[in-house]
């Protein structure tokens, strides 16, 4: 006689201690703490990170003091490679978490990263270029992830469709604007000549440029009654011209889009500011 007693112990899978198996993929646990907000330990690491790149800036801005730099240079230097090792260090565990590093290389932020760690190793053989390191402050943008301000990403997804479509007609306008200052400043320099500052066409467009922008510094300026009624059109003309970019980005703005994102980032290329429905990533294709 056969027992069976045993058998569904024979059959059933034993779960062993330390099998792989039983663990998530290391590559998408580094993803979910690097590029995630919405987990612990992706926020403690977010935090973690928005604290030290604030230090950070805060050595770059301290060491361009003078006073500060002579005092405590040597320290702001140590503390400067410290942080850029720590950011090389993130930027390589960014690069081998997401399935697409080329993605993710250059995407805005992966861009926004590298730039983040190059001037201090630029600066070995340029000298000076360390103070470019405050394009760190960019990467604080990540911020609204970590305080769960994911409709800000709509937000900022909106305004950057809005650039986008208004693009065309900016471009026509910047056109249309260089046209009139090259014009008016050929006609400044027949007016007002070498002798009241306006020593060549080029120099006068830009006084065109600083009277139709409404800036005004003052290092030349005409002198003559016609070329001061010149000047009172440009500027009155520049009072329209500066309204026109602003209303053109404003009038694709107030199209309401109904945006909606998502806090995922996507496993293989690193992109957020999906769509909330989104099940694939609209940059690359892979499931979220």
């Amino acid at each position: 006689m056969v027992t069976h007693g045993n058998s569904m112990n024979c059959n059933s899978p034993k779960k062993v201690p330390g099998n792989p198996g039983n663990r998530r993929p290391w590559r998408e646990r580094l993803h979910e703490i690097i590029f995630e907000a919405d987990t612990t330990a992706g926020e403690l690491f977010d935090i973690v990170l928005i604290v030290s790149i604030l230090l950070s800036v805060t050595i770059v801005l301290l060491d361009s003091v003078e006073a500060v730099s002579n005092r405590y240079g040597d320290w702001l230097h140590l503390g400067e490679w410290v942080f850029t090792i720590l950011f090389t260090i993130e930027y390589v565990l960014r690069l081998v978490s997401v399935g697409r590093p080329w993605k993710y290389a250059t995407s805005f932020f992966g861009i926004v990263d590298l730039l983040a760690i190059l001037p201090t190793y630029v600066d070995i053989f340029l000298p000076g270029t360390r103070y470019l390191l405050v394009i760190r402050i960019l990467r604080v943008l990540r911020i609204f992830r970590v305080l769960k301000l994911v409709q800000f990403l709509g937000e900022g997804r909106h305004l950057l469709l809005a650039l986008r479509a208004s693009f065309r007609k900016i471009v026509l306008f910047v056109f249309s604007v260089l046209t009139l200052v090259i014009i008016f400043g050929a006609m400044i320099y027949l007016i007002e000549g070498e002798e009241n500052g306006f020593t060549s066409i080029p120099k006068s467009i830009y006084w065109a440029i600083v009277t139709m922008t409404t800036v005004g510094y003052g290092d030349i300026s005409p002198q003559t009654t016609l070329g001061q009624v010149l000047a009172s059109l440009i500027m009155i003309l520049g009072f329209g011209i500066i309204a026109v970019p602003t209303g053109i980005v404003t009038a694709e703005l107030s199209r309401d889009r109904g945006l909606r994102v998502s806090p995922r980032a996507c496993l293989q290329c690193s992109a957020e500011g999906h769509d909330a429905e989104a099940e694939y990533c609209k940059y690359c294709g892979a499931k979220l």
